[in-house]
């Protein structure tokens, strides 16, 4: 089965390249090799996805470090300067580098290629919270299951550029979407384990929406799908009289959004009688430290899954996450 899978995706990838217009090929350097093309990633997540994509037909810079907000980041000139300087950019979309949008448009002038990731799924995967009507979520890497699905698009990209290397796109693409299923799979088994009366994820605004609705769980946060405005008093009183009254034993903090709100929420509920202790670390819009797992996109979900079945009494396989057991695509 996982060898028809590759071989299907693989199909689809080239179909998505030969649809689309060829672009330039590679410069040539001095010494008359090949010079690999100069790509930009916004996030981490965006970097990871098009880095196993690409191999090492292409270098690969993310533009916002770990730890750092997407949704409030604002470009400098030096991030500007990255930008001018590459072939290709690829940011995530649905509205997540909203303050970035100028920096995009002037890029484009500029003659850069300028691509959303997402700007080919199917509307009806996306989620569309009700404080933000007709506005998408775009928390959608925090479920492997619909991030491996912009992997086509990021083929198709690189493709036209560099359509000597157009098999090699497809068949990385092909091979990451495998591994990405398998991770898909994981969560869900994993956070199955949780009882059913405790599947309830808490955090400090609405990031894993898409994580929720994939594996069972239901989602409360103090804010919305973005951080770019504190959190209210009655924000906060809503998701306590919610943890009081269903007896939620956990909520999660998140690297890139100060817990204060949620310590608020937790000291109110101890006020009223019960006792919320703090789940742990989620990474919700930013992987961890370059070096470590959690640095990785794989290592990030893997993370949030066992943190969070971990804090909600659910049983966390010993060995974690194992990748299957496929052929590793590498570029010459």
């Amino acid at each position: 089965m996982a060898v028809r899978n590759l071989a299907l995706f693989c199909l689809v990838c080239l179909l998505s390249v030969s649809t689309g217009a060829c672009r330039p090929a590679l410069q040539t350097a001095s010494n008359g090799s090949p010079s690999p093309l100069k790509i930009v990633a916004t996030t981490g997540m965006v970097s990871d996805l098009v880095q196993h994509v690409v191999g090492e037909h292409a270098q690969v810079t993310t533009l916002i470090e770990e730890g750092i907000d997407p949704h409030l980041f604002r470009p400098t000139a030096s991030d500007v300067g990255k930008m001018m300087q590459a072939d290709i950019l690829f940011y995530s979309g649905l509205g997540l580098e909203g303050a970035m949008q100028t920096a995009f448009e002037h890029a484009q002038r500029r003659g850069r290629t300028v691509i959303a990731v997402t700007d080919r799924l199917p509307r009806d995967l996306l989620r569309f919270p009700g404080e933000f009507a007709g506005h998408p979520d775009p928390h959608l890497w925090n479920a492997p299951g619909l991030w491996r699905q912009c992997l086509p698009r990021i083929a198709e990209i690189m493709s036209q550029f560099d359509p000597s290397h157009a098999e090699d796109y497809a068949r990385n693409a092909a091979a990451w979407n495998i591994e990405l299923q398998a991770l898909d799979d994981y969560a869900r088994q994993t956070l199955a384990t949780i009882p059913e009366s405790q599947r309830f994820l808490v955090t400090a605004h609405d990031a894993f929406g898409y994580f929720s609705q994939a594996y069972g769980l239901q989602e409360r946060s103090v804010q919305g799908i973005t951080t770019d405005s504190e959190p209210g008093v009655q924000d906060i009183n809503q998701l306590v009289n919610f943890l009081v009254e269903q007896r939620i034993p956990a909520l999660f903090v998140e690297a890139t959004v100060n817990p204060a709100s949620l310590k608020a929420v937790m000291e109110r509920c101890q006020e009223r009688g019960w006792t919320v202790r703090q789940g742990g670390l989620l990474f919700s819009d930013s992987m961890g430290s370059p070096g470590t797992p959690e640095g990785t996109y794989v290592g990030m979900i893997e993370h949030n899954v066992n943190t969070v079945a971990r804090a909600l009494n659910g049983n966390v396989p010993e060995n974690g996450f194992m990748r299957p057991a496929l052929p590793r695509p590498s570029a010459p």
